[in-house]
C-alpha cells in the first residue's frame, strides 16, 4: 500500500482548499513568499460531507453512544467561569445529578449489579464530557469509575447489592483512598495497616505515620461518605503478623449529617491548580474500626476466625491483578484529555481561520493566521496526533469491553498486554493533552489568553491528568518493563534485581514477532513499492521504521541491564538506575508504533475514498512528526540518512500545508458540540483585526 499523500483531491467550493503539486512544492522550498497567501477561505464552513465521514471513523464502535450523548449536551454543562469554590463544587455535584437521572451511570456495571453491562459505551460517553467540564468528567469517574469499580470489581455478591444501587443512583457518594502522602506511585508499599482482631470480628484500619495520609482524593473533602480504602491487610496467628499485601476494604468517613465519623479526620486540600470543582482532600484513619465484610474479598478473604485465604499465592501477582481489575480509571482519562485536546484543537483552528496578521504584499488584505508555514507547523501535526490517538483509543476501549464481557478468551499474556497499553495510552495522550491545550493557547495569542475563550481554563484543569491514575513517567516505564520479557505475564512480581537478570533472556525479535501476528503487517510490508530507496511514505516502510526503532532500543536496553548479572541488588539498582531514561525511550517508541498499527488499521478500514485519501495524509503526517522530533535517533542510529530526513522535512511541510487547507473539515469531524465555540474570540470579541467572515 503506498500513501495518498502526494494524490490530486478536489475539494468543493465550500471547503477551505489548498493544495500543492509536487511543482508548488518544489518552489514553496526555494521561496521565502508563501505560494498560497490568500488561498485558505475564511468562511468558516467545512466540507460536510467529508467531515462527516471522517468523524464516522472517529466515532467507532460506539457511534450511536456518542450520537445519544452529544444530543443530550447543553450549553450549561460548559465549564462555568467566575464561581467561588464552594459555588464550582455545588454546580458539579449538580451535574453529577443530572448524569445520575439520565442512567448514564447504569451503562459501566454489570446487568445482575442493577447496570446494563455495556463497558464500551460507558466509557465512551464519560469521554465526551472531556469537551465541556473535567471538573464534572473528574468526580464522575472518582463516584462510578473508581469507588463504583472498585466495589464492582473487588466485592462479591452480597456488597455490590448492598451498595452498588445506590451508587449509582447518587444517593451514596464515595472516595477511591488508595495515594499515600509519602509513596505517591508506590501503591504496592502503601503504610496505611488494615488489622484483623478476631476477637471482635473486625478490621482496624488506622494511618501509622504522617506519611501514611491519604492524599489528593477526590470527594473526600465535602461530598464523600464511604471510602475505598487500600490498606496493607494483616492478620494474627499465634501473635505473629502476617502481613498479605494491598487489599481494599469499605471504610465510612461520614455520617449522614456531614460530619467525620469517629477516628477519621478529613482536611480539605482547598484551592489547586484547576479542577475547581472537585473536592479533594486528605483522610487520616486512628484506629477505625469495621466489619470482616468491610474486605472487598474477591483477591482475599478473612475468615471468623481470622485465617487468610487468597486464589493466588503471589503477593505481587495477587496486587497486579487487583489493580488489573481497575485499568477502566487509566483508560477513560486518556480518552477525556484527549476530548479536551481536540476542542483546545478545533478553537485554535477555527481562530486561525479567521484571525488575520500582517498585511499581504499584493492584496493589501490582511493574511490569516493558518497562512503562515510556522502556523500550520503548530497545529497541523497535532490535529494528525489528535486523529491517530483517538483510533488508538477506541482500539483500547474495544479490548477492554471485549475482556468485561468475556474474560475467558485472554490467556495471562494477552490480559497483561491490554493492561499495559491501557497505561500507555494513558500516559501518551494526556502527555499530549497538555501540550496540545498549551499549544492551542499559544497560537490564539492574547485572545487564547482569555479565560473567557476558554483555553487556559481548559489548560488548569488537564494539567494533573499527567499525574493522576498513575504518574506518566511511572507508566511508561511500566509499558518498558513488559516490552523487556517476551513472557510479560511472569514479570509483574520483579523488583530491579530480578529484571536485571530476566533481561538475559529476552528475545531479539519479540517485538516483530508480535508486529508480524497482525494480518495488517504482512498486507503493508508487501506493498512496499521501492525497498531500495525505502519511500518514507510508503506504509509499509513506515511500519518498520517505528518497529525496528522499538526493537533496537529494547536490544540495547537488555544489553546495559546485563552489565549487573549476578550482582547484589545495589548494584543492581544502579544500574537499572542508569539505564532509566533508555527503559522509558522503548516505552515511548512501543507506543509510537502501536498508536501507528491501530491508526493504520482505521484508515484501512475506511470506506469512503475520500476520507480514506484524508486520513492516509494525517497518517503520514503523524509518522514524519516522530521522525522530525526524533530525527537525532534516526540518524545517530543510520536509520536515515541526511538527504532523507530532508526529504522528510520537505514532505512534513508539504503535507501541513496541504491539510492546512482541509483544516476546518478536519476539526468539524471532531464533532465538539457547536454551543463550546461561542466564546469572544470566534465571534468578533472586539478585535478588530479579526477577518470578515464573509470575505474570502
Amino acid at each position: 500500500m503506498t500513501s495518498q499523500s502526494d494524490a490530486p483531491h478536489a475539494d468543493s467550493a465550500a471547503a477551505t482548499a489548498v493544495g500543492t503539486s509536487a511543482a508548488d512544492a518544489a518552489s514553496d522550498a526555494a521561496s521565502s513568499v508563501h505560494p498560497n497567501f490568500g488561498r485558505i477561505t475564511t468562511s468558516g464552513r467545512g466540507n460536510a460531507e467529508l467531515s462527516a465521514a471522517l468523524q464516522k471513523v472517529l466515532d467507532g464502535t460506539w457511534a450511536d453512544t456518542r450520537a445519544e450523548t452529544r444530543a443530550a449536551m447543553t450549553r450549561d454543562m460548559v465549564n462555568p467561569l467566575g464561581l467561588t469554590m464552594e459555588e464550582q463544587r455545588a454546580h458539579t455535584l449538580t451535574q453529577l445529578q443530572r448524569l445520575a437521572e439520565s442512567g448514564m451511570p447504569r451503562l459501566g456495571f454489570r446487568e445482575e449489579d442493577g447496570g446494563t453491562g455495556d463497558t464500551g459505551a460507558a466509557l465512551t460517553s464519560f469521554e465526551l464530557l472531556g469537551h465541556l467540564d473535567l471538573s464534572v468528567m473528574v468526580k464522575a469517574g472518582v463516584q462510578w469509575g473508581l469507588f463504583g469499580g472498585a466495589i464492582a470489581n473487588l466485592g462479591d455478591a452480597e456488597t455490590r447489592k448492598k451498595y452498588l444501587p445506590s451508587v449509582m443512583s447518587l444517593d451514596l457518594l464515595g472516595c477511591f483512598a488508595m495515594t499515600e502522602i509519602g509513596q505517591g506511585s508506590d501503591v504496592q508499599n502503601l503504610e496505611t495497616t488494615a488489622t484483623f482482631d478476631a476477637e471482635t470480628g473486625e478490621f482496624v484500619v488506622n494511618t501509622p505515620t504522617p506519611s501514611a495520609e491519604k492524599a489528593y482524593i477526590g470527594n473526600a473533602a465535602r461530598d464523600g461518605r464511604l471510602a475505598a480504602v487500600f490498606a496493607q491487610l494483616v492478620t494474627i496467628e499465634n501473635g505473629e503478623e502476617l502481613r498479605h499485601g494491598v487489599h481494599c476494604l469499605l471504610v465510612p468517613i461520614r455520617d449522614e449529617a456531614g460530619n467525620d465519623m469517629p477516628g477519621v479526620t478529613i482536611t480539605d486540600h482547598g484551592h489547586k491548580g484547576g479542577l475547581l470543582g472537585v473536592d479533594n482532600g486528605r483522610i487520616r484513619f486512628d484506629e477505625v474500626r469495621v466489619p470482616r465484610e468491610a474486605l472487598l474479598n474477591r483477591f482475599g478473604s478473612v475468615d471468623e476466625q481470622g485465617r487468610y485465604s487468597s486464589p493466588i499465592d503471589s503477593v505481587g501477582a495477587r496486587f497486579f491483578t487487583m489493580l488489573g481489575t481497575l485499568i477502566r480509571g487509566r483508560v477513560s482519562v486518556g480518552a477525556a484529555s484527549g476530548a479536551s485536546a481536540r476542542t483546545a484543537l478545533a478553537l485554535a483552528v477555527r481562530y486561525s481561520l479567521i484571525r488575520r496578521q500582517f498585511d499581504h504584499p499584493e492584496t493589501g488584505k490582511g493574511i490569516p493566521l493558518l497562512e503562515y508555514r510556522e502556523h500550520q507547523r503548530r497545529l497541523m501535526p497535532l490535529v494528525a496526533r489528535a486523529y491517530a490517538y483517538a483510533c488508538a483509543q477506541n482500539a483500547i476501549v474495544a479490548e477492554l469491553a471485549e475482556f468485561e464481557e468475556n474474560p475467558d478468551a485472554f490467556d495471562e499474556v494477552r490480559r497483561r498486554e491490554m493492561e499495559t497499553h491501557a497505561a500507555g495510552i494513558k500516559a501518551t495522550v494526556t502527555s499530549f493533552a497538555n501540550d496540545t491545550i498549551t499549544e492551542a493557547r499559544l497560537a490564539c495569542g492574547g485572545a487564547g489568553y482569555m479565560a473567557e475563550n476558554l483555553l487556559t481554563e481548559m489548560r488548569k484543569d488537564c494539567d494533573v491528568f499527567s499525574t493522576f491514575e498513575g504518574d506518566n513517567v511511572v507508566l511508561t516505564q511500566l509499558v518498558g518493563k513488559e516490552l523487556m520479557s517476551a513472557y510479560a505475564a511472569e514479570f509483574g512480581d520483579m523488583d530491579q534485581r530480578e529484571t536485571v537478570a530476566f533481561a538475559f533472556n529476552t528475545v531479539a525479535d519479540v517485538v516483530q514477532e508480535k508486529a508480524r501476528t497482525s494480518t495488517l503487517w504482512q498486507k503493508l510490508v508487501d506493498a512496499v513499492t521501492d525497498r531500495e530507496h525505502t519511500d518514507i511514505l510508503d506504509r509499509g516502510n513506515q511500519l518498520e521504521l517505528l518497529v525496528d526503532r522499538e526493537e533496537h532500543l529494547l536490544e540495547t536496553v537488555a544489553r546495559r541491564l546485563r552489565k549487573a548479572q549476578g550482582q547484589d541488588g545495589s548494584a543492581a539498582f544502579k544500574v537499572f538506575n542508569s539505564a532509566q531514561d533508555h527503559l522509558l525511550q522503548a516505552g515511548r517508541a512501543h507506543m509510537d508504533s502501536w498508536v501507528f498499527s491501530r491508526f493504520a488499521e482505521a484508515v484501512d478500514a475506511c470506506e469512503d475514498p475520500e476520507a480514506k485519501e484524508v486520513l492516509g495524509m494525517l497518517c503520514d503526517l503523524y509518522v514524519l512528526d516522530i521522525v522530525d522530533r526524533d530525527k537525532g535517533w534516526f540518524l545517530e542510529h543510520n536509520r536515515l540518512t541526511t538527504e532523507r530526513t530532508k526529504a522528510a522535512t520537505a514532505a512534513y511541510n508539504r503535507l501541513c500545508t496541504k491539510l492546512a487547507g482541509r483544516a476546518r473539515t478536519l476539526v468539524d469531524a471532531f464533532a465538539v458540540p457547536e454551543f463550546v465555540f461561542e466564546v469572544p474570540m470566534l465571534n468578533g470579541g472586539g478585535v478588530d483585526s479579526i477577518a470578515d467572515p464573509t470575505d474570502a
